[in-house]
């Protein structure tokens, strides 16, 4: 398999994000000359950048907010990127863009980590509906007898993802009426990325049970992970999914198994 001229992260922002800390050490460890790169991407560049990447035979990472938007650009979707409609890895292939997801596996590694021994939940609240949200309905689609309760407060986003998902049962603008009887409640918003952000949901609305998963991570815990662990709640944050789905990535890009004992000690303090 031929090596990319580049290897990047496109995202807005993506000052916070330590894929570059990860994949750079797992990059060495196998012997691969190249170097990844974050690139700050706002919306409005965002199709001169995939352009500029293409005539290099660039490949890497998508992040909020452009999961969508590649996956629209893409000559090729994997059929996973194809079922959700977004794009969070790429790489170039005979002068044109072909998109794959691992967010999926990646969440799916994630809420069977913080579950542990427990059965897979039936009761989903899910927060969110964009791309991120998207990869959750994938993965909890195969789930035995999931339903899963959508919040976002903009209706039309909300009901266009639950139409294209069966496991969507019901949807609401309401967070506290999302949250209601449902076993996990899923963090796939933004909220909590930056400092100020009201926590994704009140710790008071959780079911006493229910186990908190935020796809947002951080060097150190999110807030509304602390928050949730503080009030007896399992809770765990978006890294080991971010690991999971960079080793995915690595392994899609380059054909090889992913150093995941050498990515994982690269965050370790």
């Amino acid at each position: 398999m031929a090596l990319p001229s580049r290897l990047v992260l496109l995202g807005h922002p993506v000052a916070h994000s330590v894929s570059p800390l990860f994949q750079n050490a797992a990059l060495r460890g196998a012997g691969i000359p190249l170097v990844y790169e974050a690139l700050d991407t706002p919306p409005a560049e965002l199709d001169e950048r995939l352009d500029a990447l293409i005539a290099k035979r660039a490949a890497g990472n998508v992040t909020i907010p452009h999961k969508e938007r590649v996956a629209a650009r893409c000559a090729r979707l994997t059929p996973v990127a194809e079922r959700v409609g977004a794009v969070n890895t790429f790489r170039t292939e005979d002068g044109a863009l072909t998109g794959h997801n691992t967010d999926v596996a990646g969440f799916d590694h994630l809420a069977r980590m913080a579950l542990g021994r427990s059965p897979l939940p039936r009761r989903v609240a899910l927060l969110g509906a964009g791309g991120a949200a998207a990869a959750v309905l994938a993965a909890v689609g195969k789930w035995p007898g999931c339903e899963v309760m959508l919040f976002n407060r903009n209706a039309e986003r909300r009901e266009h993802l639950a139409e294209r998902f069966a496991v969507v049962r019901h949807t609401t603008g309401d967070v506290v009426e999302a949250v209601k009887g449902c076993d996990i409640v899923v963090n796939a918003t933004p909220l909590g990325l930056r400092p100020g952000d009201v926590l994704p949901a009140p710790i008071h609305a959780l079911e006493p049970d229910a186990v908190v998963v935020d796809l947002v991570y951080g060097r150190a815990e999110t807030p509304w992970v602390h928050a949730a662990r503080a009030a007896g709640h399992t809770a765990a944050d978006g890294l080991a999914m971010l690991l999971e789905q960079g080793a995915l990535a690595f392994e899609w890009w380059f054909g090889v198994p992913a150093p995941r004992d050498i990515m994982r000690e690269a965050l370790e303090p």
